[in-house]
């Protein structure tokens, strides 16, 4: 999975509902035409990222069509998705 380019943005819980702190990111990816996941329009992952004391995850993703924002209902594999938490682990962005 080649990462071309993100964005990393924490998401408010002004009611502190939730524990710890979560992060969207927008991950714009280079994927082969070999691969089932291209599309000629391109494609990007949204990620909800979590980090609570020692333990940090992915809590959610959904790959999306980059021109309209379609949802493409693909799964990622074990270590496609483990290589993209420890992106979002490594690119956290910086507190305020």
């Amino acid at each position: 999975m080649n990462i071309t380019e993100y964005s990393a943005e924490l998401v408010k819980d002004p009611f502190r509902i939730l524990s710890g702190k979560r992060y969207e990111f927008l991950l714009d990816l280079d994927v082969d035409e070999e691969d089932e996941l291209y599309n000629e329009n391109g494609v990007y992952v949204k990620v909800v990222f979590k980090v609570d004391e020692d333990k940090s995850g992915i809590v959610t993703y959904h790959l999306m069509e980059k021109t309209t924002n379609r949802y493409l209902d693909f799964d990622l594999e074990a270590e496609e998705e483990a290589e993209l938490a420890e992106f979002c682990r490594t690119h956290l962005p910086e507190e305020d």
